[in-house]
């Protein structure tokens, strides 16, 4: 049985003394034993304290964003082996806003996940459509694109270290949510688009995260359809409260 997961990427918000206090609210809020794989992605001036502060609890530290570079003249990026070497253990690759806003393709996509696999990082990784994709009925032929242009040269071992994060780029801070049954429709063919590749010992362990405006209100439901294994959380992980009642959505 797949493990439900809950991250929650914190974007270009909270400063060193928020990130803290947003934390200790999670520490004191979040069961302890929690049958959910928590996660918190905040920036990345704000990752090593994090890591620190968090050591000792079920919750666990992503990095946004990595370089796919182990090092070089690259001016204000990061490499996996700085991530690793703080105690990072996972990423977020392929976010809607880093495809749109600073132009991620397919195949810089491909390259950073290889890099974070050579580092033993696990990686969350997004994709989705656009509402034009959507309206044209193309959307699935983009997903699939997606996932086998960055995805598909991998071995099945590597598999261990993926969860997907399916993120209707239409439903990402404008309010608006894919149904339930739109959520498990489109994760449904993502699980049998891997299984076609690599057969059920992958497509039936991955997880697949559903990321597109997810709250306390609407979480249970999403969260109770047999393909949809968690939500990757943006505005409601700023909320302790919020992202509290999202994760005992999903226990």
């Amino acid at each position: 049985m797949r493990d439900k997961i809950v991250a929650g990427n914190w974007k270009m918000h909270k400063n060193a003394e928020e990130t803290e206090d947003l934390l200790n609210e999670l520490i004191d809020k979040l069961p302890s034993d929690a049958a959910v794989h928590i996660i918190v992605a905040p920036s990345f001036v704000n990752l090593a304290s994090a890591v620190q502060h968090l050591e000792f609890t079920n919750i666990n530290v992503a990095a946004q964003n990595m370089h796919q570079a182990k090092s070089g003249a690259f001016t204000g990026e990061v490499s996996a082996e700085m991530l690793t070497g703080i105690g990072v253990n996972s990423v977020i690759l392929g976010h809607s806003e880093r495809r749109a806003y600073f132009n991620e393709t397919s195949e810089i996509l491909k390259n950073k996940v290889d890099a974070a696999l050579a580092n033993d990082l696990v990686i969350i990784f997004c994709f989705g459509e656009e509402l034009k994709d959507r309206q044209a009925n193309t959307h699935f032929d983009l997903i699939e694109k997606q996932l086998s242009e960055s995805l598909f040269h991998l071995q099945e071992k590597d598999w261990a270290n993926i969860i997907l994060a399916y993120e209707p780029v239409w439903a990402i801070g404008t309010g608006e949510t894919a149904s339930p049954e739109q959520a498990q429709e489109m994760h449904a063919f993502i699980r049998k688009t891997i299984d076609v590749k690599f057969g059920p010992a992958v497509s039936q362990n991955v997880a697949i995260l559903y990321g597109g405006s997810v709250k306390p209100d609407n979480a249970k439901e999403i969260f109770s359809k047999p393909d949809v294994d968690g939500g990757l959380i943006g505005g409601a992980a700023l909320k302790a409260d919020d992202f509290v009642a999202i994760v005992k959505a999903a226990m």
